[in-house]
């Protein structure tokens, strides 16, 4: 069964996938032929209207954009956790889901598997997915970025493994809202709207000292990508809750799904 879902899912995937390497190709195409002496000068100016505080939202205040890396690890690695925790929120909500949409779930139940054992290879699938994506697109630009010869090979390493801490519990947590639901159509709405309230609430968290504490509700705090930057290392509290975050709704997916009724 597991080699039935990988192949389900494997079209999805690459599509995510070949939109993140696009993306991040056509980036590094052009850098260099933005960054000039001229417009580095322009962007230094410009650097110095922002407000501290934007500044620090984007880890511009310890980063430049300079370089293709530098960019990397401000704008761009913002767009790299904002895609996986999509692609996580969507898998994580769709994954179950699709057998009831597609019907596929009565054939399922007229075979001797227990529900348990559906939802188990569901859920290793969909954290297969998750890890494979953030491993690929790591390779991708770590290659891309050794041949620009600008990078902290370390840093970049310990960076690309963040967006697994805010995916993981994305997954998790979609998988769980998905028993609650019975279509899939529902699931997309909520699972797109969950990751920008934790990316807008992040991001805010940063912007002001007021509203700081808001960190604390957000899923993406668990990325800890500043202090990744700043001090080379990930902290192993954040790896902790992720895991604990994760671990607490796959299992109050389990206790759900096997009391629904599926249609």
């Amino acid at each position: 069964m597991i080699k039935r879902e990988l192949k389900a899912n494997l079209k999805s995937f690459i599509i995510w996938l070949f939109v993140l390497v696009a993306m991040f190709l056509l980036v590094y195409l052009i850098y260099p032929y933005i960054i000039t002496d001229d417009s580095m000068k322009e962007i230094d100016e410009m650097m110095k209207v922002f407000p501290p505080e934007v500044l620090k939202a984007f880890n511009m205040d310890v980063t430049s954009i300079t370089t293709a890396y530098g960019w990397f690890k401000t704008e761009g690695f913002m767009f790299v956790l904002l895609i996986i925790g999509i692609y996580s929120s969507f898998l994580g909500g769709s994954i179950l889901l699709k057998e009831e949409n597609d019907k596929t779930i009565e054939y399922l139940n007229s075979l001797p598997i227990r529900r348990s054992s559906i939802i188990t290879n569901k859920i290793i699938v969909g954290v297969f997915y998750v890890i494979l994506i953030v491993l690929l697109l790591g390779i991708f630009n770590f290659i891309s970025l050794k041949i620009s010869g600008d990078l902290d090979s370390k840093q970049f390493i310990l960076l690309s493994i963040t967006p697994v801490l805010i995916g993981l519990p994305l997954f998790g947590i979609n998988l769980f809202i998905s028993t609650l639901l019975n279509k899939s159509k529902k699931t997309i709405g909520i699972s797109l709207g969950l990751v920008f309230i934790f990316y807008v609430i992040s991001v805010l968290s940063e912007i002001s000292e007021n509203v700081g504490f808001l960190k604390y509700f957000s899923i993406y705090t668990l990325a800890d990508t500043r202090n990744v930057i700043s001090n080379i290392e990930i902290n192993p509290i954040m790896v902790i809750i992720s895991l604990l975050i994760t671990v607490g709704f796959i299992f109050l997916s389990y206790v759900k799904y096997n009391k629904k009724e599926l249609v």
